[in-house]
């Protein structure tokens, strides 16, 4: 697992290998990550949206920019946490993602970015 806090916002990923499969000839690899989002600020606030930077080996990168996280705008208590699950394909068993949260502080309405931390997407193969 890794962690990064900024502004009092804890994110906590852990990723998986998931496996692979075959798409237009081309073996592609599944990953899924998990991640927990921690608000340790004295304000409610809220992840109104996200932009993830996904890096493949074999490719360029490719930027994710959307609302909120699997659907949801989740608010987050002070002292609570969220914690979701999704995934991504690459055309490569090694690759990375790196990216940040809009988090709205619900008590002033005033944003900011929570990063999230760079990590590694790996199939267990890869690495001897």
């Amino acid at each position: 697992m890794i962690s990064q806090t900024t502004k009092g916002i804890k994110v906590t990923v852990k990723t998986d290998y998931e496996g692979s499969f075959f798409k237009s000839k081309k073996v592609c690899y599944t990953f899924s990550y998990h991640i927990t989002i921690e608000n340790n600020t004295a304000n409610y606030v809220q992840v109104k949206g996200r932009l993830w930077e996904i890096y493949d080996a074999l490719n360029s990168v490719k930027v994710v920019h959307g609302e909120g996280v699997v659907g949801e705008q989740p608010i987050i208590e002070p002292g609570a946490s969220y914690t979701y699950s999704s995934g991504c394909v690459l055309n490569s068993p090694l690759g990375a993602m790196r990216g940040c949260y809009e988090v709205m502080n619900m008590s002033n309405e005033g944003y900011f970015r929570a990063e999230i931390p760079s990590f590694k997407l790996s199939a267990p193969f890869v690495l001897n």
